[in-house]
């Protein structure tokens, strides 16, 4: 079974940079879709950032630029490289995960798509 656990937030300033890992208990990590998402007061969990079947980000709008998707699979670890951080940044982050064993899916589905989640890491920008 797939565990997920979520370190690095924090409390930075405007523009400040946070690096989030999701290390991942799994015998069969390469056989996970893994993105990132994040959640603040009063609005849907969004996707940060994806990664498809061939390695190729994708990232919300918002974040272009700024954010990097890693993924390790020798150290079961997906990253989540954040700079230029903003106020708006400010949500829980979460590590999120979908089985895909025979690698027939391009891992660019919609959120619904991921059925294992970690219990988040809190990220503040603040002025």
């Amino acid at each position: 079974q797939i565990q997920l656990k979520e370190s690095g937030g924090g409390s930075v300033q405007v523009g400040g940079s946070l690096r989030l890992s999701c290390v991942v208990t799994a015998f069969n990590f390469d056989n996970y879709c893994m993105g990132w998402f994040r959640q603040s007061p009063g609005k849907e969990r969004e996707e940060v950032a994806g990664m498809d079947s061939g390695g190729r980000p994708r990232y919300a709008e918002s974040v272009k630029g700024r954010f990097t998707i890693e993924r390790d699979n020798a150290a079961k670890t997906l990253f989540l490289q954040m700079d230029a951080l903003k106020p708006e940044d400010t949500a829980t982050y979460y590590c999120a995960a979908y089985p895909n064993p025979w690698g027939t899916s391009t891992c660019s589905g919609p959120a619904n798509d991921y059925n294992f989640w970690g219990h988040g890491t809190q990220v503040t920008v603040s002025s």
